[in-house]
């Protein structure tokens, strides 16, 4: 099965251009399976039906995995069965009859307005650091981009002219506008912040480490948890919170949900239309406490 995984990994890499992220999951995915298949003796395709990989779902559910990573998990085996399928490397797919648990779809944490601009000046100083962090947390919020995304940003993916930014992956691309307050705090960043923290000259990740090197997921996590807390905030704040905040809020002031869903990147209009039931709660809740009559 081991083989079967890699040719798998293949074809999602060359054939349907799946992003870095995906093919992480799925692999990691796969690879728990066939470690639980191999503790038990199956080895090979042909000993593998839906029994099998039902007793898999149901070590998942013991284990109390949530039903968001076991439905993730069923979505990789029954990827990787049809492909099997598909390829005429098994007769039949076996994990057609696996059944995803029910999700209760929870509402995304989102700040308030108050919330984000507390946080968005907590950089407050003239030091490269600052400065930079000052940059990283205004485009975060003014494109709503991914932390991914963001500590990958080139230099050469940045337009400051026309005030926008490419966002790439694989095959795909995606422009995304910023505003004034974005502009202006990556213009100072740029303008001597950014080259004084360069090692390499050349180098042309826009923004960097202390040690000139490119930034880590991990040390912008620690980041935004700092300036959270300094910002006397309570609630959880992570980067994707600062990305629902984005699309909420630009849903609520009245942008059209097929921008929202070119900006944030999503294949499906149908996972952006949550902000969409988000900003109809809320105009309930106004009316609710507003209206003299409610």
């Amino acid at each position: 099965m081991k083989d079967e995984i890699g040719q798998f990994m293949e074809y999602l890499h060359n054939v349907k251009k799946t992003s870095d992220n995906t093919e992480l999951s799925y692999r990691r995915d796969l690879n728990k399976v066939q470690k639980f298949l191999a503790d038990r003796g199956v080895t090979s395709l042909e000993q593998i039906d839906e029994t099998v990989l039902e007793a898999y779902v149901k070590d998942l559910e013991e284990q109390k995995f949530a039903p968001a990573s076991i439905s993730r998990n069923i979505a990789s085996i029954k990827a990787f069965f049809h492909y099997l399928t598909q390829e005429g490397k098994i007769v039949s797919d076996v994990s057609a009859g696996l059944k995803a648990p029910k999700i209760e779809k929870k509402m995304p944490g989102i700040m308030t307005m108050d919330e984000v601009v507390r946080l968005l000046e907590q950089p407050k100083g003239n030091a490269p650091k600052e400065v930079r962090d000052k940059a990283m947390l205004e485009l975060l919020y003014a494109t709503g981009i991914r932390v991914t995304e963001l500590i990958t940003l080139k230099l050469s993916d940045l337009n400051m002219p026309m005030n926008y930014i490419v966002c790439r992956d694989r095959n795909k691309e995606r422009i995304i506008p910023f505003g004034t307050a974005a502009r202006e705090a990556l213009a100072k960043y740029l303008s001597g912040a950014r080259v004084s923290m360069l090692k390499d000259p050349s180098c042309d990740t826009l923004f960097v480490n202390c040690s000139g090197e490119s930034m880590s997921r991990q040390g912008f996590w620690k980041l935004i948890k700092s300036y959270t807390k300094k910002a006397g905030i309570t609630a959880d704040i992570t980067p994707h919170t600062l990305r629902h905040s984005f699309a909420a809020h630009l849903v609520e002031n009245g942008a059209d949900l097929k921008s929202v869903q070119e900006m944030l990147g999503h294949s499906d209009i149908s996972t952006t239309q949550i902000y969409a039931n988000m900003s109809h709660k809320h105009l309930r809740e106004v009316y609710a406490k507003a209206h003299p009559r409610g």
